[in-house]
């Protein structure tokens, strides 16, 4: 059973790395941009519900992916519901969002697969568990400033 879980997992992330790619490389309008995005909010779906069963039936080995699967599907649903209820302010919530919740996907892809890369599996761990998050940071702030709405000016005129 835990099998069929894990290649469930494995599958799903996948699917959510390579629909995170094209949602974040498409132009930002209806289409490819929100057709990936739906793939990758359900196939985050996929990858939360298998990584919470995973991790209570393996607790003492696996309990961090309860909680990386928590916070990370949490990221999601928030960037997903700003884009489908479009709150005032909602596109900074989509962008952080999402793309913390990417960062998510890739440091857990990176942290249980790292092991198996030569030389990189001698490094110290904390680097892979750190190093998505010191990359992807900055990268929500500049996306987050290139889509900010601009602001408006309210200029009187002045009477000469």
């Amino acid at each position: 059973m835990f099998n069929l879980f894990l290649i469930t997992h494995i599958g799903a992330g996948f699917i959510c790395l390579v629909s995170g790619v094209v949602a974040m490389a498409s132009r930002k309008k209806k289409g490819n941009h929100t057709l990936s995005g739906e793939i990758y909010h359900w196939s985050y779906v996929a990858v939360f519900i298998t990584a919470v069963v995973m991790a209570i039936m393996h607790w003492e080995e696996s309990a961090y992916l309860f909680y990386i699967g928590v916070f990370s599907y949490s990221l999601v649903l928030l960037g997903y519901a700003a884009s489908k209820k479009r709150w005032k302010n909602w596109l900074g919530s989509h962008i952080g969002g999402m793309l913390g919740s990417y960062i998510g996907i890739v440091t857990a892809t990176i942290v249980v697969n790292i092991s198996k890369v030569p030389l990189l599996n001698e490094l110290p761990i904390l680097l892979f568990w750190l190093l998505p998050s010191i990359i992807g940071t900055p990268v929500i702030f500049l996306t987050g400033r290139k889509y900010k709405p601009k602001k408006k000016l309210n200029r009187a005129k002045v009477n000469v």
